[in-house]
């Protein structure tokens, strides 16, 4: 159900998110040393390129985690206005 608020009332799933970047993290810190052993140094900055990318992002979602609820509602909060079951604009 669309209420027209969407943009203001909308959640992350942050946690989710941060599984993901550590997730991507390993993966590309292990590509650079990988890549950097087998002598292959466009793909070893590529890798070191992504890992610096994943672990911005990690600082991020760790950073918003920190913020608590006012910016991560828990599950008792709902992402938008309830319906008021009048079938009336939200804009109105």
């Amino acid at each position: 159900m669309r209420t027209g608020s969407e943009p203001a009332t909308a959640r992350s799933p942050l946690r989710l998110r941060f599984w993901l970047s550590v997730w991507g993290l390993l993966w590309a810190a292990a590509g650079t040393a990988v890549f950097a052993l087998a002598e292959r140094p466009g793909w070893a900055i590529a890798s070191a390129v992504l890992c610096l990318i994943a672990s911005a992002d990690l600082m991020i979602v760790v950073h918003r985690l920190h913020q608590g609820p006012h910016w991560q509602p828990g599950r008792d909060v709902p992402p938008y206005q309830p319906d008021r079951g009048d079938n009336r604009s939200p804009r109105s």
